[in-house]
């Protein structure tokens, strides 16, 4: 690559990834603010019990918390790194603390 195009490359992705920050910053104050709503009209289960139910049933450390709202029903989807090294993925109904869906990776 030209080494004059490659500061310019950088310099742009660099520019881009600063104007996309606030962007993704209001979408995360967005989650957060739906997620407080839907907790104070008791519609979902507070994070802490869904944690304290994963961690019971699955070692490891929390690495990642999402709360969506996908088809008309509340999910947090959580990451861990397990003990072995492996990632898991759950997907968890927010409404009753139900395990909707697990996926593991690694070796």
């Amino acid at each position: 690559m030209n080494t004059l195009r490659r500061p310019l490359i950088v310099l742009t992705l660099a520019a881009g990834a600063t104007f996309a920050c606030p962007l993704l910053q209001a979408s995360d104050r967005d989650d957060h603010e739906e997620a407080r709503q839907a907790l104070e009209r008791g519609q979902v289960l507070p994070l802490r019990t869904v944690l304290d139910q994963v961690e019971r049933s699955y070692p490891g450390q929390v690495l990642k918390v999402e709360f969506e709202h996908d088809d008309g029903r509340y999910i947090y989807e959580i990451g861990l790194l397990q003990p072995d090294g492996r990632m898991v993925r759950l997907e968890i109904d927010a409404v009753d603390g139900r395990v909707l869906k697990f996926k593991r990776k690694g070796h």
